[in-house]
């Protein structure tokens, strides 16, 4: 059985499909998945010479194959499966002479389309296409499920889930990341390591993209995290081009000796992505043969993660951020009421700001619906932040649907040790993955002695085992009384935190400031507890990051500690005494370039609107609007701020221009010829991801976007750019075979509209590649499309 064989044994996966297809006469716009009814015979062939190269495990041609590409198709998705399972399995009775076990894998793509909040699928609807997909695999025989080629961890856990959910079979998963180890949405390899470890696919790694040298510093961040089997399958190189032909630059040869590097790095099935033939994949088993993986090593580390990072709870205490929460804050209460959703991410991002690590989110009242505003406030918050939030309810109701819908690996609060919560939590955390507090209180109330705490974290920690859940996802909370009632509650507590550690070797965490309630001077008290209580141990404190006794303890800590290299941050903080500017006003009004920046959109709108009082609409965009965009714009290109968030300033930006437009245009003014830019997809080519991401930041930076949308022929793109004088078209491109389509359509703007400039953009491709087939700029990333169309501009004028 596969399972057993996991970890033990090299696996080899077969190569790519697309430029086989290219060679036995694909067409350019022609979908490869009809490949699977229309040229049996010819896809029979592409298996079965991978089965003879030495591949064990062969992906299904169904890269591409959902509901939401083929919906306007006259082919039955079902029928497109159902045959591309039988075609791998037709060619492993032609392939494999040699009696070995091989593998039929369900292949998986993505939907090409981003989902909300950054686009418009809803993670639901995203679920179903996935599921429809793996139940036709399933009923037709495939051995297991393969998610490759995924660029947002949103997306790979809707997959993910439909896989779990509604099959048997084994589930692997591959993403695609840059050579800075990103995803295209901003993920990096802790926070992807956390988030499908904790959905238990039973292999993850990285595919496509890169060619195999390029790979090796990803591929040692993931071996250095990771506790499963790991999976590689690179490019043959990049893609260059001789004598009109497109060829990969890595030769079988080479491909072969880095491979053999890559599994002494602790690869435990290889294979290959674009460019790699049977050549390669013959080349890299006779290299590889007789070598054993290094056996998955278990890791200890308790990361908690958002969509852009990972957040490890180690030695470092973690800062829990508690002010999204209605316990004692009568505006906060107030705000859940009204379904003020901005005063709630202004919270957020205020603690972000002010040294949070980790969001607490708890929005229970009895009178509004919990599960509801759950889900609302968790996608809102991760459209306007990257930090992990920690979901905090009693109502396993809202847990789940709050779980479910969270991209990423959240921390929960919480479970106890009482029989009734144990059995309604720990299912959740087995199913979604997530980092769990454990309160130390069961059915004989809060233990008087730490000792009686202790015994209740053990079992705990036991029937969490029993679900299969590691001791690093438990995070201990021996539960912070109120010294004021209770006048050893601090002693018991520290005491309580120490045993914890020692004996467990668990995290732990607490919620520092029920220690003072009912004291005068509670900020003094908090401080000098929270400092005793890292100094005993302390993983992660709940705690007011806007208070300065609590993070001047906390800071100073760590500097003691030697957790802060140098001093850097301390000194960060505390070098210059000048008070820090605060992006709110006092009034409580957030300007409109900070509320831009943070991606409210509205307190952009209210800000615009406060501003058009007092000056020109063109000064504002000018002087406000488009240097905020800027800063968002040179931030994502640092790396610091992530695809969702850039997509929300944008939209704030959105918003508030369009109340300067309506000044502009009651006082007669204009904002100025807005030049024209066309988009499109190329013929063939069905993901527009690159594409929308595109549209939304030129239409911020007063460019009329003319979007043609995905699939286009050459034809229809010229004919738009002649009869509207349009002096830069962008094209994108996801998949191999459609770059022919995209070097065709720049031969033909050559011929038709010679002063027109093309830049272009997609995973398969590269600057010298972009070069190669004519195009006059390749956009690594979507700011630097807009700039690029900046440039066009300036030298129009």
């Amino acid at each position: 059985m596969l399972s057993q064989r996991l970890g033990k044994e090299l696996l080899y996966f077969d190569g790519g499909m697309g430029t086989l297809l290219q060679s036995k006469g694909l067409r350019p716009g022609e979908l490869p998945e009809t490949w699977n009814l229309l040229h049996t015979e010819e896809i029979i062939d592409i298996h079965r010479q991978y089965f003879e190269a030495g591949s064990d495990i062969v992906l299904t041609n169904t890269f591409g194959a959902n509901a939401l590409k083929f919906h306007d198709t006259k082919y039955d998705l079902k029928e497109i499966v159902s045959a591309a399972v039988s075609n791998v399995k037709k060619a492993a009775e032609l392939g494999v002479a040699d009696g070995r076990e091989i593998y039929t894998a369900l292949d998986i793509g993505p939907t090409g389309r981003l989902l909300r909040p950054m686009g418009d699928l809803a993670f639901e609807d995203a679920y179903e296409a996935f599921k429809e997909v793996v139940c036709y695999g399933e009923e037709a025989g495939a051995d297991l499920v393969h998610i490759e080629t995924m660029s947002d961890t949103y997306e790979v856990k809707a997959a993910v889930l439909a896989a779990k959910e509604n099959t048997e079979l084994p589930v692997f998963a591959t993403m695609i990341f840059d050579e800075r180890g990103k995803l295209l949405t901003g993920g990096d390899v802790l926070s992807v390591v956390a988030l499908l470890e904790g959905l238990r696919v039973d292999a993850l790694g990285i595919n496509c993209g890169m060619g195999p040298e390029q790979m090796m510093p990803v591929l040692d961040e993931i071996i250095r995290y990771t506790s499963i089997p790991v999976i590689v399958k690179p490019n043959a190189g990049l893609p260059k081009q001789k004598d009109g032909e497109v060829y990969y630059d890595v030769d079988p040869m080479h491909f072969a000796e880095a491979m053999h590097l890559v599994v002494q790095k602790g690869a435990c099935m290889i294979g290959g992505c674009c460019g790699t033939t049977p050549a390669h994949i013959k080349a890299m088993a006779g290299r590889c043969s007789g070598m054993a993986p290094k056996a998955p090593v278990k890791k200890g580390d308790t990361i908690v993660s958002s969509y852009g990072q990972g957040v490890l709870l180690g030695d470092r205490p973690v800062i829990i951020g508690e002010r999204i929460n209605p316990t004692g804050k009568s505006r906060f209460r107030q705000a859940l009421k009204e379904h003020n959703l901005d005063y709630i991410l202004r919270e957020g991002i205020t603690q972000q700001d002010k040294g949070a690590h980790i969001l607490d989110v708890n929005v229970g009242l009895p009178d509004i619906d919990e599960v509801s505003m759950m889900k609302e406030v968790v996608c809102e918050l991760q459209s306007v932040t990257s930090l992990p939030l920690q979901i905090d309810t009693v109502d396993i109701t809202a847990m789940e649907a709050a779980m479910r819908i969270y991209n990423g690996k959240p921390m929960v609060n919480s479970v106890n040790g009482k029989r009734e919560s144990m059995d309604a939590v720990f299912p959740l955390i087995k199913k979604y993955g997530g980092v769990v507090i454990g309160l130390t209180i069961d059915e004989g109330g809060i233990p008087d002695t730490a000792d009686g705490r202790l015994k209740v974290a053990g079992k705990i920690i036991k029937e969490a085992g029993k679900y299969g859940i590691d001791r690093k996802d438990i995070v201990i909370d021996v539960l912070a009384m109120t010294i004021s009632s209770e006048p050893e509650g601090a002693k018991i507590t520290l005491d309580a935190l120490r045993k914890v550690r020692e004996h467990y070797g668990v995290r732990t965490v607490l919620g520092v400031s029920n220690i003072s309630f009912g004291l005068p001077y509670r900020p003094a008290v908090n401080a000098n507890f929270y400092t005793m209580a890292m100094q005993c141990g302390l993983s992660a404190g709940i705690i007011n990051p806007s208070s300065e006794d609590m993070m001047r303890s906390y800071y100073s800590f760590c500097a003691l500690m030697n957790y802060d290299k140098n001093c850097e941050q301390f000194i960060a903080q505390y070098g210059n005494q000048k008070a820090a500017v605060s992006s709110v006003q006092p009034s409580g009004e957030m300007p409109l370039k900070a509320a831009i920046e943070k991606g409210l959109k509205e307190e952009a709108y209210k800000a615009a609107v406060r501003l058009v009082r007092e000056k020109a609409p063109l000064d504002i965009i000018n002087e406000h609007l488009i240097p905020a965009l800027d800063v968002v714009g040179k931030g994502f290109e640092k790396g610091i701020i992530f695809l969702p968030q850039l997509l929300m300033s944008a939209d704030a930006a959105k918003l508030a221009f369009g109340v300067l437009k309506d000044e502009l245009a009651k006082s007669g003014e204009s904002a100025g010829k807005k030049e024209k830019v066309i988009l499109a997809t190329v013929k063939g080519d069905i993901h527009d991801i690159g594409k929308n991401i595109v549209k939304v930041l030129l239409e911020n930076y007063s460019f009329d976007v003319i979007d043609l949308g995905k699939d286009v022929a050459p034809e229809a793109i010229v004919e738009r750019a002649v009869s509207d004088d349009v002096h830069l078209v962008g094209l994108s491109a996801l998949m191999t075979t459609t770059v022919v389509s995209m070097e065709e359509t720049i031969r033909q703007l050559r011929q038709k509209k010679p002063d027109c400039k093309v830049m272009v953009g997609g995973a398969v491709l590269n600057e010298e590649y972009a070069d190669m087939i004519g195009a006059d700029f390749y956009g690594r990333d979507a700011m630097q499309s807009v700039y690029y169309a900046q440039d066009v501009l300036n030298s129009k004028e």
